[in-house]
């Protein structure tokens, strides 16, 4: 069993009223982290499980993770820097 954009798209919709829950920033960072979602669905797709929130899941954290990656470089490089 694969994923289907629809699933996809109506899983990450299903999340709707837990962000309208949120107060101001923090709606806006978790809706603008569910539309992340979307760069990794061909990934998703090859997921099969009763589960679809896992795969949503899984996306996020390595969206999370590829950011934290890239901080770490970037304050590696500023330190750096500042030592020459």
């Amino acid at each position: 069993m694969t994923l289907s954009d629809a699933e996809i798209r109506k899983e990450v919709e299903d999340w709707k009223g837990f962000a309208d829950s949120l107060r101001g920033e923090d709606r806006e960072l978790f809706r603008e982290m569910m539309r992340s979602c979307y760069e990794y669905a061909p990934s998703m797709h090859a997921r099969a499980s009763p589960f679809l929130s896992e795969a949503l899941f899984m996306s996020l954290l390595l969206l999370e993770r590829k950011i934290i990656s890239w901080l770490a470089k970037e304050v590696e490089e500023l330190k750096k820097g500042a030592n020459r």
